[in-house]
């Protein structure tokens, strides 16, 4: 498994500037507006460029106005670079977005590089400039190492928002049952991925079905099957312990339907398993009880996967420890983050618990002003 190291944002919309060396979990917690979903959404950046739907997802976010930190008046041009360290040495993406006519952004630099482990020099490749879409896809095709290496790492850097649980969900409507290659980013496919799993990986299916009964005690099994109708689509069906009754996905509370979505996230196969997992706010709509087996997993999984988790919840934070829990609050308008020390804070937490020091904004990013 590679490990991204450290993540350099300069003006991407709240955040102005910053580095931040990563580790294998990484919570962050801040008030509304801190710049959390902010620092969630360059990742989604990301994969949208390895895609090639840059210029797409400009159009969905509003335009470039609404990506550089206070517009191209102010700042006309961001910049994001990545480190990554694997067994053979450390690998480096760099790229620069300039604002362009049709208030759109267009690359004013992209390059990688890479220096092989105890060697003093490294390798660096331009992939130029003026582009409108990430060229280190074509770079990859060409056979460039380098290249094919980088864009895999960036590909294994996956955010999961498992926030659209209405009737219109992805995850409450057919999917399509080949569809399994990866459980997609909102849960769309998490019909296709359990009914693998259940085919191919019953060890793993078992214990995702007894994790979600813990959140759930009155749920007994998942009923997948493809359609008769259509037997290229499946349904995320399923059934209450001691019952016959077919229950469909419109009869999953909202809370229960993220639970599903994060147990098949953190207990699939180690194989299938990202490099990077980002989640957005896995606390939302559970109970205090499911934050605590959600907190479980989230730990579970990161002695094999790298995790970074965004969240407000007091609750959820108590089950991690400083060193692993990220501040961000804003100054001088732009988003700062800061790890906490565990040694700074031992007094403190003879008579609080971290939950609580937040609360009180001791230790920043604090709900209070």
């Amino acid at each position: 498994m590679a490990t991204l190291k450290r993540i350099e944002i300069n003006r991407y919309r709240s955040i102005k500037s910053f580095s931040l060396k990563l580790e294998t979990l990484n919570i962050l917690i801040g008030p509304n507006g801190a710049g959390k979903s902010n620092f969630v959404s360059f990742f989604k950046l990301l994969n949208e460029m390895m895609g090639g739907r840059l210029q797409e997802f400009i159009g969905r976010m509003g335009g470039s106005q609404s990506l550089l930190h206070f517009g191209p008046k102010i700042t006309p041009q961001l910049e994001g670079q990545l480190t990554f360290e694997a067994d053979a040495g450390t690998n480096w993406y760099n790229m620069r977005l300039f604002h362009a006519a049709g208030d759109t952004l267009v690359f004013a630099e992209e390059s990688l590089k890479f220096q092989r482990l105890a060697h003093v020099s490294a390798r660096d490749v331009s992939l130029g400039a003026g582009h409108r879409e990430a060229r280190i896809g074509e770079e990859a095709n060409t056979g460039e190492l380098m290249a094919k290496v980088i864009r895999h790492l960036l590909n294994q850097c996956r955010v999961y928002h498992f926030h659209d649980t209405s009737p219109t969900a992805m995850a409450r409507q057919f999917s399509y049952v080949q569809d399994n290659r990866w459980l997609m980013p909102d849960a769309g496919n998490l019909a296709a991925m359990l009914f693998l799993y259940r085919e191919k990986a019953r060890v793993v299916y078992n214990r995702i079905v007894s994790t979600v009964r813990k959140i759930m005690p009155e749920f007994g099994d998942f009923v997948l099957e493809p359609s008769r109708l259509n037997p290229n689509v499946i349904m995320l069906n399923w059934q209450k312990q001691g019952s016959d009754y077919l229950f469909g996905p419109h009869q999953i509370s909202d809370g229960s339907l993220r639970a599903m979505a994060i147990c098949t996230l953190f207990l699939q196969p180690e194989a299938d398993l990202p490099d990077v997992i980002i989640l957005d706010e896995p606390e939302l709509g559970l109970h205090p009880h499911a934050l605590e087996i959600v907190a479980g997993l989230i730990h579970a999984a990161s002695s094999r996967t790298q995790v970074i988790a965004a969240t407000q919840s007091q609750s959820f934070l108590n089950f991690f420890d400083p060193g692993e829990i990220i501040t961000v609050e804003t100054h001088d308008g732009g988003s700062v983050f800061r790890r906490l020390d565990s040694d700074e804070l031992s007094d403190w937490l003879e008579d609080y618990s971290i939950g609580e020091l937040w609360q009180r904004n001791v230790l920043g990013g604090g709900p209070l002003p």
